[in-house]
């Protein structure tokens, strides 16, 4: 376990406290509200991510806990290696890991831009195999961590223009098991969150491309886009899966590893 950098004691009610998380792609959206839900809970926090973090780092600070900031490129091992270097000198080292970073692009698989196919495999996969290949040793000899990939309902099934994507959300399912497995006898778990339709930018302009193009309102685009796939009709949300991701860190998650844990409204049930 790292270090106690907050003031809080090690005894605090909270469950995290003295641990510290690193959440790839939280300045916003999912990643943003599982950071959230990490830090209320006492666990400081490596944001990561593109665009203005002022902000969130502002909302993690206002929870009481220690929180910075590395703008890493996801996409570049390199950056990776000094994003994980960061994170151990300011909090000792890594006691939970969340790679949510992640990119779109739609198009056929023959119109499919090459560039875009490498991008989205580096950032939505390699990343998390870079940051789970450097967060381990520490978590091994702590014997204990937590490695939580957000993967999505499309790591289980498909979507026509969406073959990196998907191919990527696949591959991150399949490297959670083999982490998991490979950790299966100590204090290490590695588990995988399946979202169906959360809006975040990413699906928000999914929704606003759809509206453009049926010449329909943003909440109609948004019915359509939840009944073509999602029973439930309604978007699973940051703070639910927050909520999942604490859960995943605590004592009775500890012989859950391997997990492709669906939040998903019934998407992948049919």
């Amino acid at each position: 376990m790292s270090s106690n950098t907050t003031n809080q004691p090690l005894s605090s009610s909270k469950m995290l406290a003295g641990k510290s998380a690193l959440v790839t792609g939280s300045t916003s959206g999912i990643g943003l509200g599982i950071a959230k839900a990490l830090a209320a809970n006492g666990a400081n926090i490596m944001l990561n991510g593109f665009g203005d973090h002022s902000e969130a780092m502002r909302a993690i600070a206002a929870l009481g806990v220690e929180v910075d900031y590395n703008g890493a490129d996801m996409s570049r091992p390199d950056e990776i290696e000094s994003l994980m270097s960061a994170a151990a000198a300011r909090f000792g080292q890594t006691d939970i890991l969340v790679n949510n970073a992640g990119i779109q692009h739609v198009a056929t698989v023959a119109d499919f831009p090459v560039a875009r196919w490498d991008a989205v495999i580096a950032i939505n996969l390699s990343s998390a195999f870079h940051t789970s290949r450097l967060a381990l040793p520490a978590m091994q000899t702590a014997n204990w961590g937590r490695i939580i990939n957000i993967a999505s309902v499309h790591g289980l099934v498909g979507s026509a223009q969406k073959s990196a994507y998907v191919a990527a959300k696949h591959g991150i399912i399949g490297l959670t098991k083999v982490t998991a497995l490979e950790n299966a006898t100590t204090g290490v778990t590695a588990n995988a969150i399946c979202p169906g339709w959360v809006l975040t930018p990413l699906v928000q302009a999914q929704v606003d491309a759809r509206a453009e193009q049926l010449g329909v309102s943003i909440e109609e685009a948004k019915r359509g886009l939840l009944a073509e796939k999602e029973p439930s009709q309604q978007f699973t949300t940051p703070e639910e899966l927050g909520e999942l991701a604490v859960f995943l860190c605590g004592p009775a998650s500890s012989n859950i590893r391997g997990a492709a844990w669906v939040m998903d409204g019934g998407w992948s049930a049919q």
